[in-house]
């Protein structure tokens, strides 16, 4: 069953994307939540290829996507124009951002309710 908003997160370390999703999965179980992190051999950095597989595979149909750093970013964007789902990249704090977005997706917000929580925690 397609859920209507989920979330991806994509950062530079493998580690650290695992870590966030396991934080934020402790509360926020019923999110579709995906995340991509480190290059394709393993590296530091962002793997075109894993980020698409995260948005794939996610379930939703509308996703916020959240990253670490601006090449995660670029990629992101990449990956948007290429998916035929809904991609929003969120510029705020990375963990803060994903875990207010999943929290709010797992209890049923709006789509209106969740930006106007993610507003104060953009990066301007």
């Amino acid at each position: 069953m397609t859920k209507r908003f989920g979330v991806v997160l994509v950062s530079h370390v493998e580690e650290l994307a695992y870590g966030a999703y396991k934080l934020v999965k402790e509360s926020a179980t019923e999110t579709p939540l995906t995340y991509a992190g480190g290059t394709d051999d393993g590296a530091i950095g962002s793997s075109f290829d894993k980020i698409m597989q995260a948005v794939e595979e996610n379930e939703a149909d509308y996703l916020y996507a959240f990253y670490d750093l601006g090449s995660a970013k670029m990629t992101l964007e990449m990956v948007s124009e290429m998916s035929e789902k809904s991609v929003e990249i969120v510029d705020c704090a990375f963990i803060e951002g994903a875990y207010t977005a999943s929290v709010l997706i797992n209890g049923g917000n709006d789509k209106q309710a969740i930006d106007d929580q993610l507003a104060p925690l953009k990066i301007k």
